[in-house]
C-alpha cells in the first residue's frame, strides 16, 4: 500500500524540498485551487532534513521541527521583521486557478523632497512676513476676534439656521422661512446685547488656611461687592477650584451691598490645589453668547503631605568649630562647660592644675558636645520600585517630611530632592511646600542624589527613601556620590518586610510599614 503522502517507503531514500509540497487537488475532487504552500511551511523543515547525508549530498528525511526565530516578532509584524502593511504594500501575491502564484512587486510612492521643502519654506516666509503685519493691526481685529469667541456652539448654529432661512426666503418666497429667520437673527443679536452689560463688582476669593495638611479641613470664601450706584441684576460667578469649578449664582445687589459665599476646598491628597482666578459669566439663559471677565488672580492651596514627631536626631560631625552646641556633656571638644574631680581613665592632658592646686584634689576639664548637622534627604519617586505604586511613593514621601520637620526643628541645615524639587537650608513650611509641589513618576536617581550632594557639600547625614525593589548596588552607587565621612541611610518603604535596621556595608538600611514605624527605627539610634 503506497503512502498517502507521496513519499518514499524506504527510510534511506531522500526527498528534495519541492517534494514536501503537496500536489494540487484536480478540480473535480476539491472543487477549488489548492492553496500554496507558504514561508511558514518551508521553515517548518527540520535541520536534519536539510543537512547532507553521507557522500549522497542530498537532506535525508526526517521530522519536521520548528526553527527558533531570532528576531522578535510582535503585533502587526511578519517573519521578516517588517510591518504587514509594509510588506503588503510591496508585493502582493496572486493566485491562479491551477494553485500556482505569480508575485506582481509594486513600486513605493515617493513623495519628492524638492515639494516638502518648498512647502515648508513657504509656510515659514508666509509666517514671518503676516506676524508683523498682524501686530500692526492687532488693535483692530483683536476686539472683533474677542467678540467672535463670546458666541457658543449652539449660537453659532442658530445664526447659520437663521442666514440659511433669509437666503431660502428671498430665493424661493417662502414667508414661514422668512419668519424663521428674524426670530432666529433677532434673537442672537439680542444675547449679544445680553452680554455687553459691564457689571461693575469687586471680587475677593480667600481660602484659610493657605497651608494644610492632607486630610484637613480647607475653607473658601468669595465675597462679592457692588460698587456701581445703581442695583446690579442676578449675576452668576465661577470659581476654578482645582479640576473643578465652582459656581455661585448670585441675588440682585443694590449699591454697595456685598454678598459673601463660601465653599470647601477637597484636601484628601497632597498636592497643589489652584484656586482661581474668579470670573463674572454674562451671557443670556439659552446659552447663545458666553462672556467671562475675570476679577481675581490665581491663589494656591497647599496641601502638605503627612508627617508624625520623631525624637531628636542627634547626629553629626563633632568637634566642629561652625558647629551648634549641644547639652552632651563630652570630655573632650571645643565647648568648655565645667570643672570636675578626676575619675579614673580620665586624660591627664585635661587636668586643670591651677585649680587642682587650688582646691587639693585633682580637677579636670568638662566640654560639650559641638556638632555641624546638615541631613540631605532624597525621595525615590519611581512607583514601579514599590509594591503598591503611588500609595508606597505617597508614604516615601511623608516618612521624608518628617525627617526633614524634625530636623530644622533642630536648628540643624537640611536639604530635601525629590523629583526636581528642592529646598535647602530654609524654613519648615517651605520644605513642605516643595514636597506637596513634587510629582510622582521615573526620575534619574544617580542626578538626584548627585543634585542633593551639590547642596549640601557639607552634610553630614544622608537619607535615601526609596522602594523594596531597587536594586541595593544602584542604592549603594548612588549614595557613594557623598563624601565618606557621611553616614548614609536608605529608608526602605516595604509593607510586607519586618520592621528592622540592618547594615550592609557602609549603608544602613531601615525598613519600614508605615509612618509610625520611622519613629521605631530610629528610636534605635540608627543615624547616630
Amino acid at each position: 500500500m503506497s503512502d498517502p503522502t507521496g513519499l518514499p517507503e524506504d527510510a534511506e531514500s531522500t526527498v528534495r524540498r519541492s517534494d514536501l509540497t503537496p500536489p494540487p487537488a484536480p478540480r473535480g475532487a476539491g472543487g477549488g485551487a489548492a492553496r500554496p504552500v507558504d514561508d511558514a511551511a518551508e521553515g517548518a523543515t527540520s535541520r536534519s532534513a536539510r543537512r547532507p547525508s553521507g557522500g549522497s549530498g542530498r537532506p535525508r528525511a526526517g521530522r519536521r521541527l520548528s526553527l527558533p526565530r531570532l528576531r522578535t516578532t510582535g503585533p502587526g509584524r511578519d517573519d521578516a521583521g517588517r510591518s504587514r502593511p509594509a510588506a503588503r504594500a510591496a508585493t502582493r501575491t496572486q493566485t491562479k486557478a491551477d494553485g500556482s502564484t505569480r508575485t506582481v512587486t509594486l513600486p513605493r510612492v515617493q513623495v519628492p523632497s524638492a515639494l516638502t521643502d518648498t512647502g515648508a519654506r513657504i509656510l515659514v516666509l508666509t509666517g514671518e512676513r503676516i506676524k508683523p503685519i498682524a501686530d500692526q493691526t492687532r488693535r483692530v481685529w483683536h476686539p472683533v476676534v474677542e467678540v467672535l469667541r463670546w458666541v457658543s456652539p449652539l449660537g453659532w448654529t442658530v445664526l447659520v439656521v437663521g442666514l440659511l432661512a433669509w437666503w431660502m426666503t428671498a430665493r424661493f418666497a417662502w414667508a414661514e422661512l422668512g419668519m424663521v429667520a428674524a426670530a432666529c437673527l433677532v434673537l442672537v443679536i439680542a444675547c449679544v446685547l445680553l452680554a455687553l452689560d459691564r457689571a461693575k463688582v469687586r471680587i475677593r476669593a480667600d481660602v484659610e488656611p493657605a497651608r494644610v495638611t492632607v486630610g484637613d479641613p480647607a475653607t473658601g470664601r468669595i465675597a462679592v461687592t457692588n460698587t456701581s450706584k445703581r442695583g446690579m441684576l442676578p449675576l452668576l460667578v465661577e470659581l476654578p477650584v482645582g479640576r473643578t469649578a465652582a459656581r455661585f449664582t448670585l441675588p440682585a445687589l443694590s449699591a454697595g451691598r456685598t454678598h459673601e459665599e463660601l465653599f470647601v476646598v477637597p484636601t484628601s491628597r497632597r498636592g497643589v490645589v489652584p484656586v482661581g482666578p474668579a470670573t463674572t459669566v454674562h451671557g443670556d439663559p439659552f446659552g447663545l453668547v458666553r462672556r467671562t471677565v475675570q476679577w481675581t488672580e490665581r491663589s494656591e492651596l497647599y496641601v502638605h503631605p503627612r508627617t508624625i514627631s520623631l525624637d531628636n536626631l542627634g547626629a553629626g560631625l563633632l568637634r566642629d568649630l561652625e558647629g551648634e552646641v549641644t547639652p552632651d556633656l563630652s570630655m573632650s571638644d571645643l565647648a568648655f562647660h565645667a570643672l570636675r574631680e578626676y575619675q579614673a581613665g580620665d586624660d591627664r592632658r585635661y587636668v586643670h592644675w591651677r585649680s587642682s592646686a587650688k582646691h587639693g584634689r585633682l580637677l579636670v576639664r568638662q566640654f560639650l558636645d559641638t556638632r555641624r548637622s546638615h541631613l540631605a534627604i532624597v525621595v525615590d519617586t519611581t512607583p514601579e520600585v514599590y509594591t503598591n505604586d503611588e500609595d508606597d511613593v505617597e508614604l516615601a514621601i511623608s516618612c521624608a517630611a518628617s525627617l526633614a520637620l524634625r530636623s530644622i526643628l533642630d536648628e540643624q541645615d537640611t536639604t530635601v530632592v525629590c523629583h526636581g524639587e528642592t529646598a535647602s537650608r530654609t524654613t519648615a513650611p517651605l520644605t513642605l511646600d516643595a514636597l506637596a509641589r513634587a510629582e510622582v513618576g521615573p526620575l534619574d536617581l544617580y542626578g538626584s542624589v548627585g543634585q542633593a550632594a551639590a547642596l549640601a557639600p557639607d552634610a553630614s547625614i544622608a537619607v535615601l527613601v526609596t522602594g523594596v525593589e531597587r536594586p541595593f548596588i544602584q542604592v549603594q552607587r548612588t549614595l557613594d556620590q557623598f563624601e565618606p565621612e557621611v553616614v548614609k541611610v536608605a529608608l526602605v518603604v516595604d509593607p510586607d518586610v519586618p520592621v528592622g535596621v540592618r547594615r550592609l556595608g557602609s549603608i544602613v538600611i531601615l525598613h519600614v510599614r508605615e509612618l509610625t514605624d520611622v519613629r521605631r527605627v530610629l528610636f534605635s539610634g540608627a543615624l547616630a
